[in-house]
């Protein structure tokens, strides 16, 4: 097994590649072609890191999945991912790096809501592709950072700091759902397939033996992260991926209930349900009838 390049601090990736750092817990760096002190296929950082590349460099992967890794790029991760680096041994990065440790965070708006950017946890193949004019956002949020961290450090530092992270981050939001808009025939395929599946499973026997589908059981057939899958979907609908699983199963409750052939337990357990009063409040939830009631009003 390959051994992975751990770096803790934010200095660590500074000195990395060969950097002045300026701050302990955050850094905007220009790589500039500087070559990385060693080359390591898998490395894991203690810190969050946003990277944007401006030139086709390799191949880059969170777990199984490869990143469509283009020019203009933003690359997210999130403290504990394992990265996988493919490149050659003659390869000059060039573009930027905005790294934060999450200890920078504590105390403050940002440190609240951070995992709210879902972005960092796809640990997919869906990376950031950005525009000429959104690349220049990017780039002066950066600046602004840096600016600050260049100033030493004041009363109003932090502050700023954060400040401009937080507006980085929510322009990225912006960026994304402008992204997902422009995938629109991609995102479409994904919504299909998700349903063939979701039609699939509850034909076959696996809601017996497995119980209700998870989010993360489409997302993995999917070859997508949870995170992006959950937001792909209620982009694409409106609905969280839990309620279009909650809406299929009741369709197909209705259509057992209806035929009369099975107990409302039998039809619970059919369903994938380990007890038979979670599927009558369910269903009641989604109905506003009980299975019984539903049974009686609408039986010929």
């Amino acid at each position: 097994m390959d051994d992975i390049l751990k770096i803790k601090t934010v200095s660590e990736h500074d000195a990395f590649y060969h950097k002045e750092n300026l701050h302990p817990m955050v850094s905007v760096i220009d790589f500039d072609g500087r070559v990385p002190e060693i080359y390591a296929s898998k490395m894991v950082f203690d810190f969050y890191i946003v990277y944007l590349k401006d030139v086709v460099c390799g191949d880059l992967k969170y777990g199984k999945q490869q990143y469509d890794y283009q020019d203009r790029t933003l690359v997210f991760v999130a403290p504990g991912q394992v990265i996988h680096v493919d490149i050659n041994t003659d390869y000059k990065p060039q573009g930027f790096a905005l790294a934060f440790h999450p200890d920078f965070l504590h105390g403050t708006s940002l440190g609240k809501i951070i995992h709210d950017y879902s972005f960092f946890f796809y640990e997919s193949n869906e990376a950031l592709h950005i525009s000429q004019k959104e690349r220049k956002i990017v780039l002066d949020s950066f600046e602004k950072i840096l600016f600050e961290l260049n100033q030493g450090l004041d009363k109003h530092s932090k502050m700023l700091i954060i400040e401009n992270i937080q507006l980085f981050l929510n322009y990225c939001n912006r960026f994304y759902d402008r992204q997902f808009i422009t995938r629109n025939q991609v995102n479409k395929d994904v919504l299909i397939s998700f349903e063939n599946y979701l039609n699939f499973y509850f034909q076959s026997d696996q809601p017996k033996t497995k119980g209700l589908p998870t989010v993360g059981y489409f997302a993995e057939k999917l070859h997508l992260s949870t995170n992006y899958f959950g937001d792909l979907i209620k982009k694409e609908t409106g609905k969280t991926v839990l309620q279009f699983i909650h809406l299929k199963m009741i369709d197909i409750a209705k259509d057992l209930i209806l035929e009369n052939k099975k107990t409302i337990n039998e039809i619970a357990y059919h369903l994938g349900f380990r007890y038979p009063a979670h599927f009558t409040r369910t269903f009641k939830k989604n109905t506003g009838l009980s299975p019984i009631e539903y049974r009686i009003e609408n039986s010929i």
